[in-house]
């Protein structure tokens, strides 16, 4: 049985102070259930200082991002092992608003999802299709196409360990997410193709989040899915009380 993972995405929120705060609030929530997995991913001014205040609790931490290179002339850039020495867990890489509005291509996501793991971090891979491609019909091609790319040279190893995150463009931010009908179709088309292209064990043990406007209203309906197995959730994790609801209210529907 996969363990259900909740990871929090704070996008360009949060002071070092408010993250530090942040962390010991939810930690203390925390020691109230088990079975679950959760991360935070605060921006990486917050990264060393974040990591630090969850050393004790339950939490694991994310950077949102990272650069393929291992070091060099990159300014501005931050690379795996930069990550990993900052105390993070994971790295978040292909979110959509990386590819929309800083031009990350799937072969970028590739490299970067090889560098992470080479890093000895736990990669969360983040694909889905944007409103114009979902309404031509293109949605599982864009996933193919995602997919395809994204993991090449991935073991199936790799692939057992990894996250997947389907977020549906357009329900990023916009209130609207994916019905339980059209998660359950990405997710079940994710699970089979992770199954030829690597092997059917390595997609029964990899972890496929749903992502996009993620509220405590909606969780259960996505958790009593069979192939979601948590959530990236972004608005909604920027205060500790409604993220732990929403992962209190996943888990119990989970274990059903």
């Amino acid at each position: 049985m996969r363990t259900p993972l909740f990871a929090a995405n704070w996008k360009m929120h949060k002071t070092v102070l408010e993250a530090v705060g942040y962390v010991r609030e939810l930690g203390v929530l925390l020691k109230t259930v088990e079975g679950v997995e959760v991360v935070v991913a605060p921006p990486f001014t917050a990264l060393a200082h974040t990591a630090e205040a969850a050393r004790n609790t339950e939490l694991e931490v994310a950077s949102q991002d990272l650069y393929f290179e291992a070091s060099g002339a990159f300014t501005g850039e931050v690379s795996a092992r930069m990550v990993r020495d900052a105390g993070a867990d994971y790295a978040i890489v292909g979110h959509s608003e990386r590819r929309r509005l800083f031009g990350d291509t799937d072969e970028w996501v590739n490299r970067k999802a090889r560098a992470a793991i080479g890093a000895g971090l736990g990669a969360i891979v983040c694909i889905g299709e944007t409103l114009a491609e979902r309404e031509a019909g293109q949605t599982l091609a864009v996933l193919d196409r995602q997919l395809r790319t994204g993991l090449t040279g991935l073991t199936s190893d790799d692939v057992a360990g990894l996250v997947i995150a389907y977020e549906p463009v357009w329900a990023i931010g916009t209130g609207r997410n994916a019905t339980a009908a059209e998660a359950d179709e990405a997710h079940r088309h994710i699970r089979a193709r992770l199954v030829d292209q690597f092997t059917a064990q390595a997609a029964l043990k990899c972890r496929l989040l749903y992502g996009g406007s993620v509220k405590p209203d909606n969780i259960a309906d996505l958790m009593a899915l069979d192939d979601v197995d948590g959530a990236l959730v972004g608005g909604a994790s920027l205060e500790p009380a409604p993220f732990f609801e929403i992962i209190t209210r996943g888990i119990d529907v989970a274990r059903v």
